[in-house]
């Protein structure tokens, strides 16, 4: 089983490891490059479309991320700081339910397509809807998940287009389940497929993640 987040829009620029990320081995660095490569060719007067900020901003995060190979890493879980991982919480849980939130948890990101929170990444800007990422990544996603007997997907629209959902995706969407009396969780709670525990605890009051 899989559960999908998005990024958060903002990100912290810890540096909490030495690692440069050209160094990392991360599944995707030839599209992370090719990705880059089209971002070289972009023109001045193209950046604030792609970042949606003032030019001189845009012009900063653009070096940053045409960098990206350079950029000193943190684990994902550290780098996004929206209120979705802040209800995770992650520092505060237990070795066990770290370990489970790894191997389930996939985070989607229109630069580096999917990674799991303890992959480590640079700081860095771009969104799924700029450049077509999302038709970018969508058949390098569809075959990264088609495996996994069951997806729970909670990504908004303009991530989930990034790949095409199969038979084994039941969706969800993480505005409508901020409140315990209203969940989309019902249909799968009980599902064989689900581990017990999946279900306990909360993440935005969403019954997912912390008794495991």
């Amino acid at each position: 089983m899989l559960i999908l987040i998005p990024p958060s829009e903002r990100k912290s620029k810890v540096e909490s490891t030495e690692t440069v990320f050209q160094n990392t081995n991360f599944k995707f660095s030839n599209e992370v490059s090719e990705i880059i490569t089209v971002l070289k060719d972009k023109e001045e007067k193209e950046l604030q479309s792609i970042y949606s900020t003032s030019i001189e901003k845009s012009e900063q995060l653009h070096l940053q991320n045409l960098n990206i190979f350079q950029g000193k890493c943190a684990p994902a879980i550290e780098r996004y700081t929206g209120v979705v991982y802040s209800h995770i919480d992650w520092n505060n849980l237990d070795l066990k339910s770290q370990e489970y939130i790894e191997e389930h948890l996939r985070i989607f990101s229109g630069l580096f397509g999917i990674v799991t929170p303890k992959t480590l990444i640079p700081e860095y800007k771009l969104k799924m809807n700029v450049l077509s990422l999302d038709k970018f990544w969508k058949p390098i996603l569809t075959k990264e998940l088609k495996a996994h007997d069951l997806i729970i997907d909670l990504l908004p629209q303009v991530h989930r287009k990034a790949y095409q959902p199969a038979e084994n995706v039941t969706t969800g969407s993480l505005p409508s389940l901020t409140t315990s009396s209203s969940t989309d969780f019902t249909s799968f709670r009980n599902s064989p497929s689900v581990p017990k525990g999946v279900c306990s605890g909360s993440i935005l009051n969403l019954e997912i993640f912390s008794t495991l």
